[in-house]
């Protein structure tokens, strides 16, 4: 994950902060006292949370392209995510510093402020627009435990009603509406393009072929029907089933990460048996149709080949590696050089490691080790010593299941590695 400033994380402060600045003259400047400073503190979180809750809306538009200026389509959902819970707590303090403010004119008054009289309509718009949030969120972040999809797909519906019902409660009590008709279209818009419009840019492609590469993990052959895909090394899809025999995952949407090289005809993603959905597709019927929708994700971004590099892979996170050794042999060439250390717990469970072993005896400058947990134990200072000495120099790119790749990243702050030179995307969203 790169953590220099982005263009797109510019550009949504900028849009946060937008409806605040053109308030703040009609806000003005409090008082010294505790009552007209919690009151503008009140009004200000209402703003902010409002802000936030419409731009969290516009980040989950998943347009192929779009999610490059946020350092790919994972980070963007982090984004999509701390913004809908930073609108949650906001609009929260809103009413609850409103209600402090007035305390001082006696409890009752500050009770009215929070639940006036029915015919205050845009009140309790904001707190039908709350408690819509609640609903919605609840599922994405856990507050009842792990949704299941088809559950937290129908219960974020309620997002376009949150956001009607919060404009409703703002733009009648606003000076300035502009800022709001403008992030409130945005936000609108990138919801009708998600549940409306957004299965019409989906391809179709025909599974040609299901290989096995080990128990519990299988690799999709994709032959396009039409349009062929575009894409990077690394990147990946969603992917949606049609095959009537699946036992689940049947016209569901899931995320898989792209093994095969841009220049391939056909499509291929490596799936392991790891849920539900992932599960049905270890026997998927050959010959049956898919769709698909991408490319998204920013893993080696636009250089693959700047510098030097430590390419870090354990599980099914080999997978954007196999795609871009792939890539690497289709140009026939390596600039600088190119290190894989493969993780497996043990030599049966390293899938592609016999076609990445060969890609390397003929491709000068693009090398592979193998680590075996059974064996080793986790990765150490002394193994990457021994076959990576000039590892602080390298571009490094990491991709495993969390609990790996959080060990790497300390092993590699531990060797003078700089955070801006590690690189990860987890695809551990919904």
């Amino acid at each position: 994950m790169r953590h220099h400033p982005r263009t797109g994380d510019l550009a949504l402060a900028a849009a946060v902060l937008l409806p605040l600045v053109v308030a703040l003259p009609r806000l003005g400047w409090p008082a010294d006292d505790a009552g007209a400073w919690l009151a503008w503190v009140g009004r200000a979180a209402g703003i902010l949370g409002l802000a936030m809750l419409l731009l969290a809306a516009a980040t989950s538009i998943r347009v192929p392209g779009w999610d490059r200026p946020f350092g790919g389509l994972a980070r963007l959902w982090r984004l999509h995510h701390a913004l809908g819970f930073g609108a949650f707590v906001l609009l929260m303090a809103h009413a609850l510093a409103l209600a402090l403010a007035a305390v001082p004119l006696g409890v009752p008054v500050a009770v009215e402020v929070l639940f006036p009289p029915l015919s205050r309509g845009p009140v309790w718009l904001g707190w039908l627009a709350w408690l819509a949030m609640l609903l919605f969120l609840a599922p994405t972040f856990g507050f009842f435990g792990r949704p299941r999809y088809q559950t937290w797909k129908r219960l974020h519906l309620l997002s376009a009603a949150a956001l009607l019902l919060a404009l409703a409660h703002a733009l009648p009590l606003a000076g300035e509406a502009w800022p709001w008709w403008l992030l409130g279209l945005a936000g609108l818009a990138a919801i009708a393009w998600r549940k409306l419009f957004s299965s019409r840019a989906r391809l179709a492609y025909r599974i040609e072929a299901v290989e096995p590469l080990a128990r519990g993990v299988v690799e999709l052959v994709l032959a396009p029907e039409g349009r062929r895909l575009v894409h990077e090394p690394g990147q990946f899809v969603y992917l949606a089933p049609l095959d009537e025999a699946l036992s689940a995952g049947r016209g569901e949407e899931h995320p898989y990460t792209l093994a095969s090289a841009p220049a391939d005809e056909c499509l291929r993603i490596g799936i392991k048996d790891l849920g539900d959905a992932s599960h049905a597709l270890q026997s998927v019927t050959p010959g049956s149709m898919v769709q698909v929708e991408g490319p998204y994700g920013d893993f080696f971004g636009r250089h693959l080949s700047r510098r030097h590099r430590l390419w870090l892979a354990g599980g099914i996170g080999i997978t954007p590696f196999v795609g871009g050794a792939r890539d690497l042999l289709a140009r026939g060439a390596v600039e600088g050089q190119v290190l894989l250390i493969y993780l497996a717990n043990r030599p049966e469970r390293a899938y592609y490691l016999e076609e990445l072993e060969a890609i390397a005896e003929r491709l000068a400058g693009f090398s592979v080790v193998s680590h075996y947990y059974l064996e080793r134990g986790a990765l150490d200072a002394a193994f990457l010593a021994a076959h990576c000495p000039d590892v602080a120099e390298r571009e490094i790119h990491l991709c495993g299941p969390p609990a790996m790749n959080a060990h790497l990243r300390r092993l590699l702050a531990g060797q003078g590695v700089p955070r801006s030179r590690i690189h990860s995307e987890v695809l551990d969203f919904l």
